[in-house]
């Protein structure tokens, strides 16, 4: 299905050819891009989000698999939202880091900390081999309203999230973190962060990408209730499993 909606109608879509899934191994994926990156404004890429599509770099897409539906499309209604009794714990365990934002520049400190994260979390997966060109394609190339939130444990750098603005909410972009601080819960923070930076700009979403139920890396997405999925074309509520 092509989007021919308004906002659209300068843009072209395309598919790749098919490649192995990054979270269903022995499975084959295809992605349908939004192309060019230059005429995709803040109202077109918002659209763009609330029709299933993500962001990487400039590169913005959405599965286009044939035989395949695991990737959902997912949000957290910021309003309604209330944490659980372990994300109390989280918040509260983590209330003292400082977040600041950033414009999205290069900076070593920043990435030998992705470089760490990802040779922990992500070792032999091709991401670890990043270096700064990919770095900077990745998380500092972008068309959009974007932000880099940088958190320090005093003068310890610890987390970094990249955050979309868009029309009626946030789009969690990445974030990445200091691996050897498992106890901390720094990921979730991460995500209680920006559905709280969300109520405070009276935006009603928090989009999170794709909720993929039997990927372990995608599966805690259902825990932030309540999350809507974009089913068969419609935002829908999903009950936690």
């Amino acid at each position: 299905m092509y989007p021919t909606e308004p906002p659209f109608q300068r843009i072209q879509f395309y598919l790749t050819a098919h490649y192995d899934c990054s979270y269903l191994p022995g499975e084959r994926a295809r992605s349908q891009v939004a192309t060019p990156a230059h005429l995709i404004d803040r109202h077109a890429y918002s659209a763009l989000i609330r029709a299933g599509f993500r962001r990487s770099g400039q590169f913005i897409y959405r599965p286009h698999c044939e035989h395949c539906r695991a990737c959902v499309p997912v949000r957290v209604d910021a309003a309604r939202f209330a944490p659980n009794r372990t994300q109390r714990r989280c918040l509260k365990r983590n209330r003292g880091l400082d977040a600041r934002f950033l414009p999205l520049d290069f900076r070593n400190e920043h990435y030998d900390l992705y470089r760490r994260y990802l040779g922990s979390r992500h070792a032999g997966g091709g991401m670890d081999r990043d270096g700064p060109d990919q770095y900077i394609q990745f998380l500092l190339s972008s068309n959009v309203d974007s932000a880099m939130v940088e958190f320090r444990d005093g003068d310890t750098l610890v987390m970094i999230a990249v955050i979309d603005q868009i029309d009626d909410g946030l789009s969690a972009v990445y974030t990445f973190f200091d691996p050897h601080r498992g106890q901390d819960s720094l990921g979730v923070y991460g995500v209680l962060w920006q559905i709280e930076l969300a109520r405070r700009l009276e935006l009603p979403y928090l989009y999170l990408g794709y909720w993929i139920a039997a990927s372990r890396k995608m599966a805690y997405k259902i825990q932030y209730a309540p999350l809507e999925g974009l089913v068969d074309g419609r935002w829908q509520p999903l009950a936690p499993a």
